[in-house]
């Protein structure tokens, strides 16, 4: 594995058709908004959680590319195995929760991406915490967004008493929420400092970047519409510590609404421009997507 050492910073536009991108559970399960602005709202949780789907499907638990945070996991279940294995079982008794760490680092993709609070379980069988080199802000989309509610109806009911109820009329209605169209901005960082005490590696990188590029393409569902990663813009370092502010790199990504004061239906609506006669010396603008 090669090791990481530059500082890098990327910009990650995707968007929605139809579809809730990230539905909030406190509002109904409605598409996640900013109240004073109208913009829409994707956690971080919920990219994390696309990018550890992709790595599972495409790794298959391959050595090295297990998930940690995944469906119905005992996660202390999993922390007290690391325990088992030959390198804690020979580490010294004062360094055995960190031997714990390292094995955990190097079995499972999203803890040394991401990081992961290990500190659980019995006492004497923890494998610490794990502050993780990739990070992601919430994504938010260009323009306000505008949630429109469906009304459904399903053609059958789940039991005879429903039928019962409804003298053989067996429709039952429901509700859905939808944004017609978004275009959302994500900003991210990679630290090589941090990569550097998790194993994280080139490879790791680029299969994050192959992930980003990828992950809505396996993550369809009847909800989510039609979604699609649609730019990844990565700034790349000359150096671990690295050679501009990350605020004055995003600003050189501008986005701009070819319509405005029409309503975006489509990708096709904006542009994004890259100011690249102001790119700092020392830092590589690379275009993924």
């Amino acid at each position: 594995m090669k090791e990481l050492k530059n500082r890098i910073d990327f910009v990650y536009f995707f968007d929605v058709e139809d579809g809730n991108p990230n539905g909030d559970p406190d509002a109904g399960n409605l598409p996640r908004m900013d109240v004073e602005t109208g913009m829409g709202l994707v956690t971080d949780v919920c990219l994390k959680r696309k990018v550890r789907n992709y790595v599972e499907v495409s790794k298959k638990n391959e050595d090295g590319y297990k998930i940690f945070i995944r469906e119905k996991a005992i996660l202390g279940n999993l922390i007290e195995a690391s325990h088992d294995t030959d390198k804690v079982k020979a580490a010294d008794k004062n360094n055995k929760t960190e031997a714990a760490r390292q094995v955990m680092c190097g079995d499972y993709y999203d803890v040394r991406t991401f990081g992961a609070v290990m500190s659980i379980g019995k006492k004497d069988k923890n494998a610490g915490q794990v502050r993780g080199p990739v990070q992601f802000t919430f994504a938010r989309s260009i323009d306000p967004i505008v949630i429109q509610e469906h009304t459904i109806t399903r053609m059958a009911v789940a039991t005879e008493k429903e039928a019962e109820k409804q003298n053989g009329d067996n429709r039952t209605m429901g509700r859905k929420a939808t944004v017609p169209y978004g275009l959302y901005r994500a900003h991210g960082f990679i630290s090589p400092n941090l990569a550097a005490k998790t194993g994280f590696s080139e490879e790791d990188k680029e299969l994050l970047f192959e992930a980003l590029c990828n992950m809505f393409d396996i993550d369809h569902s009847a909800a989510r519409g039609l979604m699609g990663a649609r730019k990844l813009i990565v700034f790349r370092h000359d150096s671990e510590l690295g050679n501009a502010p990350a605020y004055k790199l995003f600003d050189l990504v501008k986005v701009t609404n070819k319509n405005l004061g029409q309503p975006a239906r489509s990708f096709e609506d904006y542009t994004i421009e890259i100011n690249k006669s102001d790119l700092p010396k020392g830092v590589e603008v690379i275009e993924i997507i």
